[in-house]
């Protein structure tokens, strides 16, 4: 068979641990065989960051800037023990975040469906998507125990040397006091990576906050998307058929247990943080996951949701068998090459990444899976394959559907 061809690259990241050989295991068995892979390669495997005082990120970042288009496997973000483990310079930080500030990107999650794992909503019929802000907020931080008794103030001291402040509170006793930001910019790039990425997939949008409470802070995030939204997407939205709306972050998560899904969910940094996991958990697993970061000038990097598996990799180290589920990975995979391929114009591309994630759901759906997908399904008389096998298997069905 020809091989498909490729006529622009894409990004390719490698990473870290038991999702480093899912990465070699999928391009080797199923993509190879079938594309004629053309990709810009950059090794963020947790050892090459460190060579490189992590320049290899930023490149990575930059190039996905050039080629638009960009696929990432799980990578270390390092903690203590990592530094001593892989004997570090310093404690680098997640290349995700890199990524995301050099992008300016928003983080989309969304679960992979299939039959014999019914989500825990029962009346959860299409996949719910997560737009989660990733700047800002409590990840960007200042936080102080207070000792005893005084006054805390927020203070703003403009260029000119004016100041403004407002009290925090008066403190009687020890205590504890946070201090959070964000930034117009941000939030508005946030805003058009959600719009554009629901006309994208012609999805209607929510975006959720609790501006009641939070009347300048919160408020200011729910103004932007309107803003933002009547300026720009409106006459878009209308054209598509799908719809734009706020509600308050308690009343969406109401709407949500009753909904049929098939939407996107907005969230500010730390709310889509925590929702993403308790839907992927409703949902099945985290390696049931699509995670795609949408820039607003339209770059586009696919990765998994999840980390990097070290326990399977340690086990993998002794020589024993891992049912690690590749399924995550899989389809950041088939997310950037369709991507690829429809900014290309390559069908052949496209028709590709559509054919291989049927195959791999087919196999899932057949009875065949690793072993935390056959814990959770309703299917009967299911087949257990450790990860070589399971991605085999998936190969023969997608020779059967290449022709």
């Amino acid at each position: 068979m020809e091989k498909i061809k490729m006529t622009t690259p894409l990004v390719e990241m490698d990473g870290d641990e038991m999702t480093r050989i899912l990465w070699t295991l999928i391009k080797d068995e199923l993509l190879i065989p079938f594309v004629d892979l053309n990709t810009e390669y950059y090794d963020l495997g947790l050892e090459h960051r460190n060579e490189t005082d992590d320049q290899v990120t930023i490149d990575a970042s930059h190039a996905t800037e050039k080629y638009g288009v960009a696929v990432k496997c799980a990578t270390i973000t390092p903690n203590v023990a990592r530094v001593e483990e892989y004997n570090l310079k310093e404690m680098w930080k997640s290349p995700n975040g890199t990524i995301r500030a050099i992008l300016d990107g928003t983080v989309f999650r969304a679960p992979i469906q299939v039959k014999g794992i019914t989500p825990c909503v029962r009346n959860w019929e299409k996949p719910i998507t997560i737009a989660r802000h990733a700047y800002g907020d409590v990840y960007k931080a200042s936080e102080m125990k207070i000792p005893g008794p005084g006054k805390v103030e927020l203070v703003y001291t403009a260029e000119d040397g004016s100041t403004e402040s407002v009290l925090v509170h008066e403190f009687k006793g020890p205590g504890i006091v946070q201090g959070m930001h964000n930034l117009t910019a941000s939030i508005e790039s946030f805003a058009r990576s959600c719009f554009t990425y629901a006309l994208d997939t012609k999805q209607t949008i929510w975006f959720a906050s609790k501006d009641t409470i939070s009347k300048k802070y919160d408020h200011t995030f729910k103004d932007i998307f309107q803003e933002v939204f009547d300026a720009e997407y409106k006459d878009k939205f209308d054209a598509a058929g799908i719809e734009y709306f706020y509600t308050l972050i308690d009343d969406a998560v109401a709407r949500v247990m009753k909904s049929k899904g098939g939407f996107i969910w907005a969230c500010k940094n730390y709310d889509g943080d925590v929702m993403s996991d308790m839907l992927s958990s409703a949902f099945g697993s985290l390696a049931m996951m699509t995670s795609v970061l949408v820039s607003p000038k339209g770059y586009y990097e696919y990765e998994a949701a999840h980390g990097t598996v070290q326990r399977h990799y340690y086990k993998h180290l002794k020589g024993e068998e891992t049912s690690t589920n590749p399924v995550a990975t899989i389809f950041a995979w088939t997310g950037a090459l369709r991507k690829r391929g429809e900014i290309d114009g390559n069908k052949e591309l496209m028709a590709f990444a559509d054919k291989l994630e049927e195959a791999t759901i087919g196999t899932i759906e057949s009875g065949t899976m690793t072993k935390d997908l056959a814990l959770i399904t309703e299917l009967e008389d299911v087949t257990t394959l450790n990860t070589q096998d399971f991605i085999k298997a998936i190969r023969t069905n997608l020779e059967k559907l290449v022709g």
